[in-house]
Parts: C-alpha cells; sequence; structure tokens
C-alpha cells in the first residue's frame, strides 16, 4: 500500500477579504476532491488574505499510480486561472 501526502502553497492576488480567499480555496478543493477523489483540505495559513496551504492525501496499491494522480492534481490547480502555485512538496509512504 502506498500513500501519497502533498502540501501545496498557493498565492491568490484577487481577494481583498477572508470571505474572498475561502470561496476561492473551497472551491479548489471540492473540485480537488471531487475529480480526483482524493482526500483534500485547507491546513494552513488560514487567518492570511493572500496565501493559502492545501494538503492533498491519496492512497494506491501502486507508487506509479500515487505518483500520476499527485502530478495531476498539482496541474490542476497550476492551470486554475484564480491562484498561483508557489511551492509545493509530495511524499509516498510504503506501508506493508
Amino acid at each position: 500500500m502506498v500513500i501519497g501526502v502533498c502540501r501545496v502553497v498557493l498565492y491568490i492576488n484577487e481577494v481583498f477579504s477572508l470571505k474572498e480567499k475561502r470561496h476561492i480555496v473551497k472551491s479548489i478543493v471540492q473540485r480537488l476532491r471531487s475529480r480526483f477523489n482524493a482526500s483534500v483540505a485547507e491546513v494552513d495559513l488560514n487567518d492570511k488574505w493572500k496565501n493559502a496551504v492545501i494538503g492533498i492525501s491519496c492512497i494506491s496499491n501502486e507508487a506509479a499510480h500515487v505518483d500520476s494522480m499527485m502530478a495531476n492534481m498539482v496541474n490542476f490547480i497550476e492551470n486554475d486561472g484564480r491562484v498561483v502555485l508557489t511551492d509545493y512538496s509530495t511524499e509516498s509512504i510504503y506501508v506493508d
């Protein structure tokens, strides 16, 4: 069993309140959940207007599948015109 974990740091230039930021982040989180069937949540920088950190995890029986899913989710976020992906890191955890 392989567990994939990804931490994505976002910059949101077009917002001027926490309400606007939460609307955009919540939309991205929901779209990731429905399209990729992954666990997704905003995990850090909750009180910053222009920045957000999203945590993503998925599980599979093959490392290649986990890597592919993580890459597709990162590309999905990069192609969303509302945010700028400033940094991300991925990790695979192998469990027997």
